[in-house]
């Protein structure tokens, strides 16, 4: 019986100094060739490399331009409530952020031989006055690069003279555009042929993506640099 107390003694040194070696090992102390304790809790998947992101250029292309290009990201504004936005060479040159968009046609001119904005303005297209938009786009000199972007309404208040000015540089579907058609557009003063930089889709009930509103348009792409501008 004399034996007991000594016995729980050895018992609880043991017992401290396994407790002291498990800790030990998780925690990888000096000297331990065992894993860290948090090394124990990662997956396979997780230790493994993350992939690289894809890298992004201009604007955020996949690619990047050929010289004498100009990288550029055109985006419609999605039904009345996300406005549209305008990107060439990785300069917005307008967006909700600028605060310099709104209901109608959003129109950014910009010189076609040096990339630089000479203006940018929203038309409302629903209850603005449509003169001020031939104002703008009338007296536009040879090589203007003309970025289009709708939002909400582009074409209730269009005429012919404006559909023909349009046309005139280089748009496909001036002519037939409606009530909250989505339209992204880039053109050019002075071009033969029309533009590659056009797209359209129609207002429909049985096709929009909002109530009331088609999908939003996403355009990219890069535009020759003019060789002349007046």
């Amino acid at each position: 019986m004399r034996l007991a107390g000594p016995l729980r003694i050895v018992a609880l040194v043991v017992s401290v100094g396994l407790t002291w070696i498990v800790v030990s090992i998780l925690l990888g102390g000096p000297g331990s060739g065992f894993p860290r304790i948090q090394q124990l809790f990662t997956s396979p998947e997780s230790s493994v490399t993350a992939a690289p992101r894809a890298r992004k250029y201009k604007c955020g292309l996949p690619q990047p331009c050929p010289e004498e290009h100009l990288a550029f990201r055109v985006v419609s504004g999605a039904a009345n409530v996300i406005g549209p936005k305008i990107c060439l060479e990785d300069k917005m040159l307008m967006s909700s952020v600028k605060d310099n968009v709104g209901r109608g046609l959003n129109i950014a001119l910009v010189n076609g031989v040096s990339g630089e904005l000479i203006e940018a303005r929203a038309f409302d297209m629903w209850a603005g006055d449509v003169n001020d938009l031939l104002k703008f786009i009338r007296p536009l000199h040879e090589g203007t690069l003309v970025f289009v972007a709708s939002y909400d309404d582009p074409a209730t208040k269009m005429n012919e003279e404006t559909r023909k000015l349009f046309s005139e540089l280089g748009s496909r579907n001036a002519k037939e555009l409606a009530f909250r058609d989505s339209w992204v557009f880039v053109g050019a003063k002075g071009v033969q042929n029309k533009s590659p930089f056009e797209q359209h889709v129609k207002n429909s009930k049985h096709t929009n993506k909002y109530e009331g509103w088609p999908e939003a348009l996403e355009m990219e792409g890069c535009i020759p640099r003019r060789s002349t501008a007046s």
